[in-house]
């Protein structure tokens, strides 16, 4: 049985939900009286500018409406509200990637986004419904832009801004943009990068739907001025540091967020203001203990919905201090993060378990060397945590006094769906425990009845409806439905299907295996390859690693293996040591048949290991799918080459 670690009562002051019974009575409120909790919710966390008719509409399933005809203003809710009371808090620190910071306080940020909504209106005639391309670095403006869009209603749809101008172009002429936003360039590892000639590049293969380029000056390098682009610079401080906040419905469209699947093109998922808000809000409190008297970090990027939800709507939606961060977490050396919290007394730190790893990796005592005692929440999120990970982190980062929530959710769920609450669930390394108060997250066999044995496999679903739930895909309605709740055993019971599989561990909490793709057929046992990893994983000289299935004539498919090692080790032994672990945790029906040690792992650039690349390669197949996503292309085309040259 695996152990339990236990919240520090000292560590938190009057949190939301304070212990097991409070957190099981609120479990019990939604379950007697569903939409009127969600109802005391939003009245108490939304300002709502008039307020709403009715809490969910559901006959037009799975387009549900929530909050019915309530109008509100985004930009109000982060923002405009809390400037009577609270206008020289401090909203947003920026740490750029020299270490030079900028602090905005609320009533700066109030007058940046009325700016910059006056010049989206007057310039470049931007109006409600209007899609705006974001294509931006970590920086300030990148915030204002997102924040004046939410005001006046334009829908923005943020492109990470490291990704290549064809996959921009698609994503621009999907949305159909009116405008893109870009800066010049922007500065990564004490170096300066160029933005601009990416989007013109774009717009020289496509886009003809873009009318004006908004270009923020960053890096102040030569660009290339065309008949399209306008200077950010050379007019924010013409426009009027004052602008209305329109109401807006709670159900018009605030962003439109690509995600990428293993086939097809991207996806526009689509969300609203208001139900996304309230979520936003409330997991923030729930999930953080974040009160408007603390500094939060969340290291993502906006251009994921991590960033979109818990960096930027989130935090400011509460009041609180954000830290936005333009460099790389381990430049100059590893020990930049642990400087920046000591630095800015952080008190919830988010990240990814790829940068936990790699912070580990690079500099295992570092944290040691700062003051973190202003740490109370550890979060992690976007993919599994093993166990050495997690304690590594508790231990050596929290000093066993934090609490550390592993988050699961997606960018299609707004915020999170799983996830302990720091001052009341008992943690367990690695797991994501319990779904949220007010989600009904279950595990399903195919043929969607319900699965409660301990350790016996199913579909991860959400069985009812929640507010900040994706409202559609852009411009492909089937798509939305047949991706899904569409699934051929749940046909008409409009369940949501997270792709995901799970089981129940001896806590009844609930483990996620790994996307159901992501599954090994080994002699009619199906394998989750994040269980295998796992074991894979506490090897002492494996970095990281990613498994699939690799075809055999005698079982069906072998799991085979890549893996970065932290430092040369012969590789018959690693897998003879690997094999080891794995059958003393999993059983022998789990062995790695064959491996490959590689430099690093194709990822997505919120660091997400493209297992699907490596399934192609392992079969000998053409690698295919939208590689749009991934971080670095060359990877691939050594990893094959490696690959043949072996087998």
């Amino acid at each position: 049985m695996s152990k339990l670690f236990y919240p520090k009562d000292y560590k938190f002051k009057d949190p939301k939900i304070r212990n097991q019974k409070e957190l099981q009575d609120l479990y019990d409120r939604f379950a007697n009286d569903f939409e009127g909790t969600w109802d005391q919710f939003a009245k108490e966390k939304i300002s709502w500018l008039k307020p709403y008719d009715k809490v969910l509409d559901d006959s037009n399933k799975p387009f549900y409406r929530w909050f019915t005809n309530g109008k509100l203003n985004v930009a109000h809710q982060c923002v405009d509200r809390h400037l009577e009371e609270n206008k020289n808090k401090v909203a947003i620190i920026f740490e750029g990637d020299d270490g030079k910071s900028d602090v905005i306080t609320y009533r700066k940020l109030g007058q940046k986004v009325n700016r910059t909504a006056n010049l989206l209106t007057n310039e470049f005639k931007i109006q409600k419904g209007d899609r705006v391309i974001i294509y931006m670095p970590m920086i300030p403006e990148a915030i204002y832009m997102m924040l004046a869009c939410a005001k006046i209603g334009a829908i923005h749809s943020i492109v990470f801004g490291g990704f290549s101008a064809e996959a921009l172009r698609d994503r621009i002429s999907s949305a159909a943009a009116k405008l893109v936003v870009t800066a010049d360039g922007a500065f990564r590892k004490g170096k300066s990068y160029m933005l601009k000639p990416i989007v013109d590049k774009a717009l020289e293969i496509g886009c003809e739907c873009v009318k004006k380029v908004c270009v923020v000056k960053r890096n102040f390098e030569e660009i290339v001025i065309g008949d399209k682009d306008v200077i950010y610079n050379d007019l924010i401080d013409l426009q009027s540091p004052k602008a209305n906040s329109p109401l807006h419905d709670s159900e018009d469209p605030l962003f439109l967020l690509y995600t990428s699947g293993s086939t097809g093109k991207p996806k526009g998922i689509q969300h609203s203001m208001g139900g996304y808000m309230l979520w936003a809000h409330l997991t923030m409190e729930w999930v953080f203990d974040l009160k408007p008297t603390d500094t939060y970090w969340c290291t993502a990027d906006i251009g994921w919905i991590t960033g979109h939800t818990y960096a930027v709507y989130g935090p400011l939606s509460v009041g609180a201090t954000t830290v936005i961060f333009e460099g790389v977490p381990t430049y100059p050396d590893a020990g930049r993060v642990w400087k920046m919290v000591e630095e800015y007394s952080i008190n919830q730190l988010y990240t990814a378990p790829t940068l936990i790893r790699t912070l580990r990796q690079h500099g295992p005592t570092e944290p040691e060397k700062y003051d973190l005692t202003s740490l109370r929440v550890l979060g992690t999120v976007g993919e599994p945590i093993d166990e050495e990970t997690w304690l590594w982190y508790y231990n050596e980062v929290g000093s066993g006094n934090c609490s550390v929530v592993d988050t699961w959710w997606q960018t299609e769920t707004g915020g999170h769906m799983i996830s302990p609450l720091p001052a009341a669930t008992p943690m367990v390394p690695g797991s994501a425990t319990k779904h949220l108060p007010g989600i009904w997250a279950e595990i399903l066999d195919e043929n969607g009845k319900m699965v409660t044995k301990v350790g016996e496999k199913g579909l991860l679903c959400i069985t009812r409806p929640w507010p900040s739930m994706a409202r559609n895909i852009w411009g492909d309605t089937d798509r939305f439905v047949e991706s899904y709740f569409n699934k051929n055993d749940f046909a008409g019971n409009m369940i949501y299907f997270t792709g995901d599989g799970a089981f129940y561990d001896e806590y009844h909490n609930i483990v996620i295996t790994g996307r159901v793709d992501d599954v090994i057929n080994v002699s009619g046992h199906r394998l989750g390859t994040a269980e295998i990893e796992d074991s894979v994983n506490k090897h002492f000289y494996v970095g990281e690693c990613a498994v699939v299935g690799k075809p055999d004539k005698i079982k069906g498919e072998a799991v085979f293996a890549f893996i970065r090692l932290t430092e040369p080790c012969d590789e018959k032994l690693i897998l003879k040591e690997i094999n080891i672990i794995l059958k003393r945790e999993i059983g022998s029906i789990a062995l790695v048949d064959s491996l490959l040690v590689v430099d690093n792992l194709p990822k997505t650039r919120s660091g997400k290991i493209m297992r699907r690349i490596l399934r192609d390669i392992a079969k000998k197949e053409e690698v295919k799918g939208d590689l749009s996503t991934i971080e670095d292309p060359s990877v691939v085309a050594y990893i094959q080459e490696k690959f043949k040259e072996k087998y």
